[in-house]
């Protein structure tokens, strides 16, 4: 049976995306999406609480937009050759859906989405993936914050100056700079520290087969020394 609510607040968020999408200041009429879906006022108020609750729901439907792009991604079995197209599939969702995703990534006083934190989840599992074969060099989450930090910066300045920043070689060469930040490359097992590399794999291989011959609070002491062992030493 259709809950009457839940299509009522599927269409609200819809009505919003198609008055964001054209809007000149990214902004929207808590209003014009009343009467789009033909609604009153109160209905908003009693579905999202307020227009900053309807715009949290617009951010994190974007984010259930961005992580279907990210599940149908062709995963190989080069987790490094994955995270280089995971950096550009990144940049083309932002230029495909400026409003969006500036409501998805740009500050918002007092906003309760949870889009940045699930996509900044997203991003810690390919890294794990990457870290499980040995080509990460930090800690995935501490990647993460790293490659997020630039991939979001390079988006939003794209969308706000084009002109400026409209250029795929500087995206690429900005990826290429922080990803030599992170990954391991041929030589690290000789010029870096092999006893926290093979921590970082050790890590990362547990979370992606937690199940293993330890008891529980054997994994967990494990785990404890692990970290201990790949803390970042700077």
């Amino acid at each position: 049976m259709t809950d009457p609510d839940a299509s009522t607040r599927s269409a609200m968020i819809e009505a919003a995306l198609q008055q964001l999408a054209v809007s000149p200041d990214n902004d929207i009429a808590t209003r014009a999406v009343c009467e789009a879906v033909g609604v009153t006022q109160p209905v908003l108020y009693r579905l999202f609480g307020d227009k900053r609750g309807l715009l949290d729901a617009v951010a994190d439907h974007g984010l259930d937009r961005y992580a279907a792009l990210k599940a149908a991604q062709e995963r190989t079995g080069d987790p490094v050759a994955d995270l280089h197209a995971g950096w550009d599939q990144h940049m083309a969702f932002a230029a495909e859906n400026p409003a969006l995703y500036q409501l998805m990534f740009a500050p918002r006083p007092t906003s309760r989405s949870t889009a940045r934190t699930r996509v900044f989840d997203l991003l810690v599992a390919a890294l794990v993936r990457c870290a499980a074969a040995g080509a990460l060099s930090a800690e995935p989450r501490a990647a993460a914050r790293l490659i997020l930090s630039a991939n979001v910066g390079a988006a939003l300045n794209r969308i706000a100056q084009p002109a400026l920043f409209d250029d795929p070689a500087l995206s690429h060469r900005m990826r290429d700079a922080v990803f030599a930040q992170v990954l391991a490359g041929p030589a690290a097992p000789d010029t870096g520290d092999p006893l926290r590399t093979a921590a970082l794999r050790l890590h990362a291989q547990l979370d992606l087969a937690p199940d293993s011959a330890l008891e529980p609070a054997e994994t967990a002491l494990l785990r404890r020394w692990l970290e201990r062992l790949t803390a970042d030493p700077r």
